[in-house]
């Protein structure tokens, strides 16, 4: 070959994938330069072993020939089971599993299933031990799609009747457990029930929701979902699961105990009873009826129409005013603002604003913040509607006079009868069972003789006052429930009644009314505090009853962490 024959440039055919560009010198290698994708780079070598030639090599293997230098002391690499290298067996850190292994948490069974479910809740998901399924009646059990709609029409029954969304969880993971469904996960929002699933790590999920609507407090009907939940959480009891559809379905089909002409006798009772209570006479009682029972009949037309709940609040709030406005202009010797605050205590949302703080003190921040507009929109359905009232009563001549506020008087035993007479027609607006009416009057009666004895003759502050009693309350309340295994609501919602800032309200309306604006707002200022130590105390009340109850081995109490960060 000559030498332009050797200058002459190649074709692409003619070139070799492999073959480095012109002007890329390659290192002289006597042998084939292509190597294993697992050989050890130039300059790396394994340390050297003792042993035969017949002995087996791995592929990954040092070829014999290469010289490389051991690697560092802090560059070795180790298994994925070797220990670190800061790890020490005789000071091992906490995050090694001890010895002696870790202690088995134990729910203890003579306790209300709310605790034994709400210890669990709180319970990280690892931590909780394994279910004793009492409702089993073969080896597969029932399915696992019916078990979460059961589950979620047990949970609708129960958010629907104003329960907590953390009681509410613990139903429905009660409801699980008991046939056999461990890793549930229910989740409770104001408005949607959802609950997933998971047999195994490697099985897909399975999730159910379920969306609230209405919401109707009844109960009487949440007593006999609760009597169900704790048939189901009964080792004695089997219910199989047709037989829980059955006594479901039973409990959706039974009719309000009370009637409504019955309903709206007892929300003139109770306007007039707060009427007493804030120092009114007989006039001023059969007046505050009169408006409670007017309003109540318009809210239920507005019901009838199909007019939202906003509206059914500002309708209902006219009549009392109005009432009351009359007899100013009429120059009545009565205290139309004793009429006037009696109709707003029949008005005012007690249950949802204590629903609604307990939800955000036990972690459940977006079902309380929707709690709570629930209640801002129904409070300012109420302001609209009085104020309105007031605003004609003041430009036709009413006098009225928000320095009344000073002048209530004390009557102890007229107070009380009062108190007690507003506990038990709350108790029959809501629907209660005849057996819990009597023991809630009593409570309420007891909320009202402390919050007395502090404010009237300890001359303690009003919302210092309030937040005892209400302590007490939820105390009694929850007791009451543990002696009956079933829910504290009964026992507690319509004690609060006689707590109501019903007066502080109207006068701070009135006050705005008035153009008094500065004054106004102190009043309705001291009606929220009043309505916020309502709500603390109920549930501190309740927690420390359960402070004071068995709930079974010291290490479940750290289940108590949940809301902060462990």
């Amino acid at each position: 070959m000559t030498d332009a024959e050797d200058r002459k440039p190649q074709s692409d055919e003619a070139r070799s994938t492999f073959m480095p560009p012109a002007g890329v010198v390659a290192p002289a290698d006597d042998e084939s330069s292509t190597t294993s994708e697992f050989a050890l780079p130039t300059g790396l070598a394994a340390p050297k072993t003792t042993g035969t030639e017949s002995e087996t090599t791995s592929e990954f293997a040092v070829p014999d020939g290469l010289d490389v230098a051991p690697p560092q002391p802090h560059e070795t690499e180790g298994s994925a089971f070797t220990p670190p290298s800061t790890y020490s067996a005789k000071q091992p850190p906490a995050a090694f599993t001890p010895a002696s292994g870790i202690p088995l948490v134990s729910l203890a069974r003579d306790v209300p299933w709310q605790d034994r479910m709400r210890t669990m809740l709180r319970m990280p998901v690892t931590e909780r031990p394994a279910p004793e399924p009492v409702q089993r009646h073969d080896e597969a059990g029932p399915a696992v799609p019916r078990v979460l709609d059961l589950t979620l029409r047990i949970g609708e029954l129960l958010l629907a009747g104003g329960e907590g969304a953390e009681d509410v969880e613990a139903a429905m993971f009660a409801v699980c457990r008991s046939y056999g469904l461990d890793r549930c996960e229910p989740n409770v929002t104001f408005t949607l029930l959802s609950i997933s699933h998971q047999p195994s790590l490697v099985d897909d999920p399975v999730t159910a929701s379920r969306t609230v609507r209405r919401r109707s407090p009844d109960y009487t009907r949440l007593a006999a979902v609760y009597r169900l939940v704790d048939d189901l959480s009964d080792d004695e009891t089997h219910v199989s699961l047709e037989e829980a559809y059955r006594r479901l379905a039973e409990i959706r089909r039974n009719r309000h105990p009370y009637p409504g002409w019955v309903l709206t006798g007892a929300s003139g009772l109770l306007a007039g009873a707060a009427s007493v209570l804030v120092g009114g006479g007989f006039l001023v009682f059969v007046a505050a009826a009169v408006g409670a029972m007017l309003g109540d009949r318009l809210a239920w037309l507005c019901a009838g129409r199909g007019l939202p709940e906003f509206y059914q609040f500002t309708v209902a709030a006219m009549p009392p005013a109005a009432i009351g406005v009359t007899l100013t202009l009429a120059h009545a010797d009565v205290k139309a603002s004793a009429v006037i605050t009696g109709g707003l205590f029949a008005l005012l949302p007690g249950r949802a604003l204590v629903a609604g703080v307990q939800d955000g003190l036990t972690g459940f921040y977006i079902t309380a913040s929707a709690r709570l507009l629930e209640v801002l929109y129904f409070f300012v359905g109420i302001v609209a509607g009085v104020l309105t009232v007031l605003y004609f009563g003041v430009q036709l001549g009413a006098k009225l006079n928000p320095d009344a506020a000073l002048g209530v008087s004390e009557r102890p035993v007229w107070q009380i009868a009062a108190s007690m007479l507003l506990s038990l027609t709350f108790a029959i607006l809501l629907q209660q069972e005849r057996s819990t009416v009597a023991m809630v009057t009593l409570n309420g009666g007891v909320a009202w003789v402390v919050y007395g004895a502090m404010y009237y003759a300890g001359d303690i502050s009003p919302v210092a006052s309030t937040a005892v009693a209400a302590g007490v309350v939820g105390l009694f309340g929850q007791l009451l429930s543990r002696y009956r295994f079933a829910s504290a609501l009964p026992y507690t919602t319509a004690a609060i009644g006689p707590l109501l800032p019903g007066s502080a309200t109207y006068f701070g309306l009135l006050g705005i009314a008035q153009n008094e604006v500065d004054s106004g707002l102190v009043y309705l200022t001291q009606a929220v505090a009043l309505a916020m130590a309502i709500a603390i105390g109920v549930n501190l009340g309740s927690e420390i009853s359960r402070m004071f109850l068995r709930i079974g081995s010291a290490e479940k109490r750290r289940a108590a962490k949940r809301t902060r960060g462990f």
